[in-house]
């Protein structure tokens, strides 16, 4: 089986989710830039990028934030949100079973995947890491897709774009490609993806059957 993610990897939003979540965190009193934002909450849940703030700086977020950033980003995504390039050529040639597993809550994921006509390669299987209890870099979410698409984890391949989902799907057992090719893609993200687990690093998304092939034979 095949294990999307969703942001950065289907759709080309990472950077455009780094933009938004920087400047709401700006205005709320937090100064951190696109950059720390996606080099260290890359992959991950909101909730969780929120929690870590507040750690990290010993102050508590304004009670709505939460709410707000959900908000901005759904209305910014739902404008401006493209397809990976040659994704829709990639899914088109890939065989078996397919299923998203993102970090982004529901309705995100299914705004992202309706915009850019790419819900009908996975419709239903679309899951959040909403329904468990830890987000990446643990493997729950991975783990929960396996278990509802009656698949071993030895059996599934991930491809991801963030080091804490490649560190997920290798916590969970499975097979992580690396991808690099979106345009957050910094120079050493191929490294850091490999330094994660990743078994093999791919920049178009038409060397993708390619990739799949090659892993499906070891």
């Amino acid at each position: 089986m095949l294990i999307f993610d969703c942001n950065g990897v289907l759709v080309d939003s990472e950077a455009l989710a780094a933009t938004v979540a920087s400047q709401e965190l700006t205005r709320a009193g937090f100064k951190v830039s696109p950059e720390i934002v996606s080099r260290f909450f890359a992959g991950r849940r909101p909730s969780d990028m929120i929690a870590d703030v507040e750690a990290a700086t010993k102050r508590k977020l304004p009670p709505d934030f939460a709410e707000h950033l959900a908000a901005t980003m759904m209305r910014r995504l739902r404008a401006e949100v493209r397809a990976t390039p040659h994704m829709e050529y990639a899914l088109t040639w890939l065989r078996g079973p397919k299923c998203v597993a993102s970090s982004s809550p529901h309705n995100r994921i299914r705004m992202s995947l309706e915009s850019t006509s790419l819900f009908r390669f996975f419709d239903p299987y679309v899951f959040s890491a909403s329904d468990v209890p830890k987000g990446k870099p643990a493997p729950d979410l991975f783990l929960h897709a396996a278990r509802k698409m009656n698949v071993q984890p030895a059996d599934c391949i991930v491809v991801e774009d963030s080091p804490a989902g490649v560190s997920a799907a290798t916590a969970a057992g499975m097979t992580a490609i690396g991808f690099i090719g979106g345009t957050h893609t910094g120079p050493n993200l191929g490294a850091y993806l490999t330094s994660a687990g990743a078994r093999t690093v791919i920049a178009d998304m038409r060397a993708l059957k390619g990739a799949v092939v090659a892993l499906r034979g070891w």
